[in-house]
């Protein structure tokens, strides 16, 4: 599987059997809330195209030509990938009161089970969450605190699912000034290998338990 970060929750990965998968695309962010951002996602086609929430910089559909779309909706679902699980889940500690609601999905590409959790904001997951989350092989996760979770949080919870590569997102970076930086998720990474790579994609197995940190796009 080949997983591509475009920035904040943005992803594609790619199957070995060429079947894609398009995650929270946006546009332009930046000119739209007048601030630094990454650049909008380019136009891509894919299977499958996931929303995890109804904010600006992670429902830009019209960035994304897609077979199916599920777009902030919790259940199960058949697409091309076969069953795609949807898990309620809120922005923020408050009972989405703050941010509003927020969908973790799960699905399985080239065999391996796939989590990515949206801006997920809850302090832990709820004993009901964690039972239909299943096992979890790679897992997207916000670490950036602010708006979603924060780093030891975040290492918290990639440990109780028993994800095998933790794939960082939605963190401050040199194009976004308005969340923390990586360094309180890795201090509390002990237990976990660190591979950084100098693209914003790469190749994923689960030979090894590890943070794969992907390069934020130029």
């Amino acid at each position: 599987m080949r997983i591509q970060w475009f920035g904040q929750g943005a992803f594609l990965l790619t199957g070995d059997d060429g079947k894609r998968v398009a995650i929270d695309p946006f546009g332009d962010v930046g000119a739209l809330f007048k601030r630094r951002f990454y650049p909008a996602v380019p136009v891509l086609e894919a299977d499958l195209l996931l929303v995890t929430h109804e904010h600006a910089d992670h429902n830009a559909v019209e960035r994304v030509t897609a077979g199916q779309t599920i777009r902030s909706t919790a259940g199960r679902f058949e697409t091309p990938l076969g069953d795609v699980v949807g898990i309620a889940s809120e922005h923020d500690g408050a009972a989405g009161t703050e941010r509003g609601a927020n969908v973790i999905y799960r699905f399985e590409l080239d065999g391996l089970k796939v989590a990515h959790f949206g801006d997920f904001g809850q302090p832990a997951l709820r004993p009901e969450q964690r039972v239909a989350l299943g096992e979890v092989d790679v897992l997207m996760l916000p670490i950036g605190g602010g708006p979603t979770i924060g780093g030891e949080p975040a290492v918290h919870l990639a440990e109780e699912v028993g994800a095998s590569v933790v794939v960082p997102m939605h963190y401050r970076t040199e194009a976004i000034d308005f969340l923390d930086p990586l360094d309180e998720f890795l201090a509390a990474c002990e237990a976990w290998d660190i591979e950084s790579v100098e693209t914003n994609e790469a190749s994923v197995n689960i030979s090894d338990r590890r943070v794969l940190l992907l390069a934020p796009p130029s």
